[in-house]
């Protein structure tokens, strides 16, 4: 099946796929989506994001970008660091519309810091968690029969 074969290509990713090419474009698209997050910590929705997500605690906790004083569950730190990047609209895209490392960079973060001291990730694990969120969002926007007609509503 369609889902069948979706699911063993990325099950099937490893580090041995990524490329020097792979891994230096990777790098410059986290520091780009790293320092436009920052940037948009900044900006009015962000502040409400962050206010609203302070009310949710957990014993696994996560960075909150820009903010020194308190951390939230994962998923509410990827939630909070995903406007971050998203509010200023200078994070990186591809046609059609799609926002790659806004949606997957902030979770990877998050997830990767949940993780007790002695089962930490490598650099190499991130960066493969990263281009995997990426290939799941870009398939996914080609199996969209909306994605292909956004071109048409623009």
């Amino acid at each position: 099946t369609i889902t069948g074969n979706f699911a063993n290509v990325i099950h099937g990713l490893n580090a041995n796929h990524l490329t020097d090419q792979v891994i230096e474009r990777s790098k410059r698209m986290i520091l780009d989506t790293l320092g436009v997050g920052l940037l948009g910590t900044s900006t009015e929705v962000c502040h409400k994001v962050t206010q609203y997500s302070k009310i949710y605690s957990s014993d696994l906790s996560s960075t909150i970008w820009g903010h020194l004083d308190f951390r939230l569950p994962p998923l509410y730190a990827a939630f909070v660091n995903g406007v971050a990047v998203h509010s200023m609209d200078f994070d990186d895209t591809w046609h059609p519309a799609t926002h790659p490392s806004g949606a997957v960079l902030p979770a990877v973060i998050a997830l990767s810091e949940a993780f007790p001291q002695k089962k930490k990730i490598s650099g190499l694990d991130l960066l493969l968690a990263f281009n995997v969120g990426i290939e799941v969002q870009g398939r996914l926007l080609r199996f969209s029969s909306e994605a292909r007609n956004i071109p048409k509503r623009y």
